[in-house]
């Protein structure tokens, strides 16, 4: 006899089924397809043996990773430990949905695992009465769980992707790309459009960018004169063109056009010299996110071939598991397909034509040295995928093998072994890792040494306001100390100080007394007659006045 349990992974918790009549079920697998869709029937084939709830959403998202890795987490190991029956005449069996998760239960326990057939439409029907099969579960608490558990695994997911930094590599490209076309495109119909006013401009100047500067430059070419020469010459950046340019003005065949067609061609070649602009600015982002992120694959085959090969293979992940082979015909797929159709000859290069080794070397050599270039590039995507620290050191000493081994076809001149070039690249890799991580060591001293600071600053700022209060009194009576034993200060003074020692009030207050002379002099004065000082200077103020006014009596 055999006794099958099913493992059922929901987002509410694991719940582990039992199988009735396991046997004859397998016989009659068409009606076991007919019971799925009624509850009565089907709770006649399964039931509930044992159901374990996840405490959390982060422990549901934790045990829905390892079931999708197809790991045995800590949680689904305890709970089939306690509730499968392995003791007993039946062979217990158990039945779960993925194959790759079976394998991991069949080497963690050493049990018989069955997936697909019964198992499948077992789970389907699981799936569907799942909530009227655990009591306490409904049917609105189940698809919250499911919605809940959904959102956050697709978050992880996205949060923790180790190829995000491509993406933004795989993006710029595709919109350079882009850019190109529509450059060439909306630069046609700038020519096709001032062509009628000014035809000859197209023969002097072929570039798209130059010749759409130039048409919002000139505008009506009658208005042009030796004025707007210098302008000309700023565009064009060549002399002889710009003076080119002013006579073919003069002698234009071209049509009168109105003002109005003036102005919108003006707009729309200013938006076109906008656009090539723009693809400069976007060029050198492209190029620094290719130093950050594939720096010895950007030295060796340059930042454009670099990221096309990466948009191609869709991240730098997948190009560092392909082989040199697939790297050397990437891009040339319909080429190879169509090759292998018919018979033919497979192509030699795809994407990697691109780059400037092939394009130097001769055309009987194009073939060894794409292929060469190939499994340089493979070793480089390697490189910048598994390393820690991002260096370029690798990407320059495999571009030096390159040039060796095309110099080496042209002229006959033995390269360098591949070992010796590899050591000498290790090494410097290493000083070039150990300069780096010195210099990032410094900076988090540095931001420790600031957070440091900051703390005690705030842990000051929250002490009582006694403090501060004390600390500013405090200076102030150590400087006036000092200014005690000055020999400028009169005997007095000392004198009182030395009598009002014993007291330290009557000492701060003498402290504070010594620094101005005159308003010690007022108060000992003031302290010997009470304040005679002003008696006397009454009357000497009043006589004059009372003098006067006995001689205008006396007249």
């Amino acid at each position: 006899m055999v006794l099958l349990h099913v493992l059922f992974e929901h987002a509410a918790g694991y719940a582990l089924f039992a199988v009735k009549e396991v046997e004859e079920i397998g016989m009659l697998l068409p009606q076991v397809e007919d019971s799925v869709l009624s509850l009565a029937k089907f709770n006649s084939i399964v039931s509930l043996a044992a159901f374990f709830p996840f405490k959390s959403a982060q422990a549901a998202l934790e045990n829905m990773n390892a079931i999708s890795e197809g790991l045995v987490h800590a949680d689904l190991k305890l709970f089939l430990d306690t509730n499968l029956p392995r003791s007993g005449k039946k062979k217990p069996m158990l039945g779960v949905s993925d194959a790759k998760i079976g394998a991991a239960l069949q080497e963690e326990f050493g049990m018989s695992i069955q997936t697909g057939g019964v198992v499948a439409e077992i789970l389907r029907g699981v799936r569907l009465h799942f909530h009227a099969l655990v009591k306490g579960l409904t049917a609105v608490a189940a698809s919250k769980a499911q919605l809940g558990l959904g959102h956050s695994y697709s978050r992880a997911k996205v949060k923790f992707n180790v190829n995000r930094a491509d993406n933004m590599i795989i993006q710029s490209i595709a919109l350079l790309d882009q850019l190109d076309k529509d450059i060439n495109t909306f630069s046609m119909r700038v020519r096709e459009w001032y062509g009628y006013h000014f035809p000859e401009l197209i023969k002097i100047v072929p570039d798209n960018s130059t010749y759409c500067r130039l048409a919002q430059l000139i505008g009506n070419r009658k208005e042009l004169s030796e004025e707007s020469l210098e302008a000309l010459e700023e565009v064009v950046m060549d002399g002889a063109k710009a003076q080119a340019v002013l006579e073919a003005s003069r002698q234009s065949m071209g049509m009168d056009i109105s003002p109005i067609d003036l102005i919108n061609i003006e707009r729309f070649s200013s938006r076109v010299v906008s656009l090539a602009s723009y693809r400069l600015e976007l060029q050198e982002y492209l190029r620094s996110k290719m130093g950050q992120v594939a720096p010895n694959l950007a030295a060796l085959i340059g930042d454009v071939v670099g990221a096309r090969l990466i948009s191609h293979a869709g991240s730098l992940t997948n190009l560092a598991k392909y082989p040199a082979s697939t790297v050397q015909i990437l891009g040339a797929e319909k080429a190879l397909f169509r090759a292998l159709k018919t018979r033919g000859n497979t192509p030699k290069y795809g994407l990697i034509f691109h780059s400037t080794f092939i394009g130097r070397a001769a055309a009987k050599n194009k073939g060894r040295i794409s292929r060469y270039l190939a499994n340089k590039c493979t070793i480089a995507s390697r490189i910048d995928c598994f390393s820690e620290v991002p260096t370029s050191v690798f990407g320059d000493k495999l571009r030096e093998q390159v040039e060796e081994r095309l110099s080496f076809y042209e002229t006959g001149d033995m390269p360098r072994k591949n070992v010796d070039v590899m050591k000498e690249a290790v090494q410097e890799a290493g000083e070039v890792a150990a300069e780096i991580k010195r210099k990032l060591e410094k900076k988090e001293k540095k931001r420790k040494k600031k957070e440091k600071k900051l703390q005690e600053l705030q842990e000051n700022g929250t002490n009582g306001e006694a403090e501060h209060e004390n600390g500013e009194t405090e200076p102030e009576v150590k400087k006036k100390k000092k200014k005690k034993p000055k020999p400028d200060a009169p005997q007095e003074e000392e004198e009182e100080a030395a009598a009002a020692a014993a007291e330290e009030e009557e000492e701060n207050g003498a402290a504070q007394e010594t620094p101005a002379k005159k308003k010690k002099k007022r108060k000992s004065e003031a302290q010997e007659g009470g304040g005679g000082e002003q008696e006397p200077e009454e009357p000497s103020a009043e006589t004059p006045a009372k003098k006067k006014k006995k001689k205008k009596e006396a007249e």
